[in-house]
Parts: structure tokens; sequence; C-alpha cells
């Protein structure tokens, strides 16, 4: 009878997830920040309704494969080539700062701790969470006020285009150098052979893809295929290179960005994601978030968790903004349009927790910056370019 005890689980977490994400949503919030406190209402801490199981934790971490397959897909790949050395530079410094401000912090709070160590890897992981963007905010902000298009709003969406990239791939040095075992060379090495494989298997896959696509346009087979790519990939990156299996998912969804049904497929994904596996990655984040552990020392972290965060994004993008010759003032909207944190973090910090370099009351910290960078984002952005009128 235990085994039936899934649906149950399963039928609480879509009702609650989706109720508070419409919620969140009608108060201008990400829908995801809704997900989450669902997850925190039926969760252990709350209600007591769910448990964290095996099977959640399988069904989420399918979730966080097909979101970054998603995130894949929606990746535009001539503006990646496109953009040019002023959007890279923008996004190199966009991670290096948070991640170097996030090490610090961490380190400044909690003891300095020496290459190699596990607290250093802890530290670096904190950092490696501040590197995400999620434009997503800021992009639907910079519609609104007819801004999407001009100089500041196409770097500030192609530079966190290739944002993302980097942080992937700092996120597969990280996981890969935190193995006790793990020798700096190989890692180098699995990793560089990892991307060097992909970029090879997926031209071909690509051309394949873009010959059944043209075959059989717009049909079923299309995404199903594309979904297994999407699958393999991510068994292949973990079980032959070590790396993160949400980087082969990523790397496989822009194998497929560039073919004609590429936004047939991200549909097709959507339907899954978004009814299923998507609620259940989000409240489980909120599962596994313990707040009854929160003492002072934790609750002073996650403010300057968030302080630090939004700072090093402004500094670190809008300082190289300006080094690139934008005004002052396109500077300062460029750094605060990459502020936004969303799914990419979570998944982030997911990740941490799984390979041991994150413990679920950090979860608080990741949770409130999602919620605070993308209320206060539009409102900034808003008034920065009110001056101009």
């Amino acid at each position: 009878m235990e085994t039936y005890n899934i649906f149950r689980d399963m039928a609480i977490i879509i009702i609650f997830a989706k109720l508070l994400g419409i919620l969140a949503r009608k108060c201008k919030a990400p829908q995801v920040v809704g997900e989450i406190v669902a997850g925190l209402l039926i969760g252990p801490f709350a209600l007591g309704l769910v448990q964290q199981t095996d099977f959640l934790t399988q069904v989420a971490e399918i979730g966080v494969v097909l979101l970054m397959f998603s995130a894949g897909l929606e990746t535009s790949l001539k503006d990646l080539l496109k953009t040019g050395p002023v959007a890279f530079l923008i996004a190199c410094a966009g991670v290096a700062v948070p991640l170097v401000g996030g090490s610090l912090l961490y380190m400044g709070m909690y003891g300095f701790a020496p290459w190699g160590s596990e607290k250093f890897y802890q530290a670096v992981f904190i950092g490696v969470i501040m590197t995400a963007t999620s434009v997503s905010i800021t992009v639907e902000s910079l519609r609104e006020m007819g801004k999407l298009k001009n100089k500041v709003g196409a770097a500030i969406l192609n530079a966190a285009i290739i944002d993302d990239v980097l942080g992937i791939i700092v996120l597969t040095f990280v996981v890969g150098f935190k193995n006790p075992d793990s020798d700096p060379g190989r890692v180098i090495f699995s990793t560089i052979s990892f991307f060097a494989a992909a970029v090879v298997a997926g031209y071909v896959l690509f051309r394949v893809f873009r010959q059944l696509d043209e075959r059989y346009p717009h049909t079923r087979r299309i995404p199903i295929l594309g979904l297994a790519l999407c699958f393999f990939f991510a068994y292949a990156a973990e079980h032959y290179f070590g790396i993160a299996d949400i980087t082969g998912a990523y790397v496989a969804g822009i194998v497929l960005c560039s073919i004609r049904d590429s936004g047939y497929i991200e549909e097709k994904m959507e339907i899954s994601s978004y009814m299923l596996f998507g609620p259940v990655f989000f409240a489980s984040i909120g599962l596994k978030t313990s707040i009854g552990n929160i003492d002072g020392s934790i609750l002073m972290f996650s403010l300057g968790f968030v302080l630090v965060a939004l700072l090093c994004k402004v500094t670190g993008c809008g300082l190289m903004a300006r080094i690139c010759r934008f005004s002052a003032s396109d500077s300062l909207k460029i750094g605060v349009g990459m502020m936004t944190r969303g799914e990419v973090a979570l998944i982030v910090a997911q990740k941490g927790l799984s390979v041991g370099l994150l413990t679920p009351v950090y979860f608080t910290s990741v949770i409130l910056l999602i919620i605070v960078s993308s209320i206060i984002t539009p409102v900034i952005l808003k008034f920065l370019y009110s001056r101009d009128d």
C-alpha cells in the first residue's frame, strides 16, 4: 500500500505548487518562488503533508535536466556567435566578480580555508551560485518600456546568454575538483574532452536532426528524439567525463537550438516540465530547505549573500560596460539588468547539495536572493530610464 503514497504526494505537490505559483505571479514575483514556498508549506517544516523520498528526488532530477535542456533550446546560437567581444567581456566580469565575492563572503564569515580543502570548495561554490543570471524579469521590464531592442537591451540579453554558458563551465570545474581523488590535470582534461566531444558529436547530430526536421517537419518524432538526446547527453556527461548531468542536458539543447523546429521541441518539453517535473523540482527545493535550523549566523549570512550577489553583478558588469565605452548611465543600467537570479541559481544550488558542496539551510539564502532581485530589478530599471526622459 505504501507504493501508492507517491500518487498522493504528487497530487499534493502539483496542486499546492500551481496555486502558490499563480499567487506569486499575481504579486509580480516569479512563479518559481510560489512553487518553492509550496514545498516549504507542505514539507516537514510546516504542514508535514509530504516527505522527501528517493522517488521525489529522482523525479526532481529529471525536472532539472529538462529545465536545462529547455534553456539550451532557448539559446540563440546566432546571437551568441555574433555578440562579439563586448558582451563576452561583460559576461566574464559578471561571472568573475560574483565568484570571487561569494567565496570571500563565505570565508570571511566562516574562516579562510587552504586551497583544495573541503571548506575551500564550499566557499567557491557559494560564488558559483552567485554567477547565475536570469534576465526573464529584466527582459519583460525592458519590453514594457520599449527598450529591449536598443544597445543596452541587446548588451544585457547577449551577455546573459554567455553568462549562463560560462557559469555552467565554472560549475563543471568546481564539481570536478571537489572529488578528493581528483587530479587537477585530469579534471581539466576531462572537461576539455567533454566540450570537444560535444562540439564534434553535436555538429554531426545537428546535421542529422536538420535532415529529419526537413523530412518530417513539425512531427512528434522530432521532440521525442530530442528528449532522448537530452537524456543521453546528461548520462554521457556524468558517466564518461565526470561532468554534471545538467551540463550535458544544456549542451543537448544548444545542439538543437538552431534547427527549424527547435521552438516546437521546446513547446513539447514545456508541457512535461510545466505540468509535472518542474513543479516537483521547485517544490523539492522547499521540501529540503531547512528553515528550522536557521540561527543568527545563517540569517546574517543570507543578508550578506543577497547584498554581495547584487552588488557584484552591478559592479562587475557595470564597470566592464564602462570600460567598453558605454556611458555611465547605460553602464549602470546594464549592471542592474544583470542582477536578477532565477532557475539557474536554484539548479546550481541543487547540484551543490547532491555532491556535498552545500547544505540545505543555505537554500534559504538562494531563495531570498531570487525574491529580492526579482522585485527590485524592475523598479530600479524603471527609475533609471525615467531619469532619461
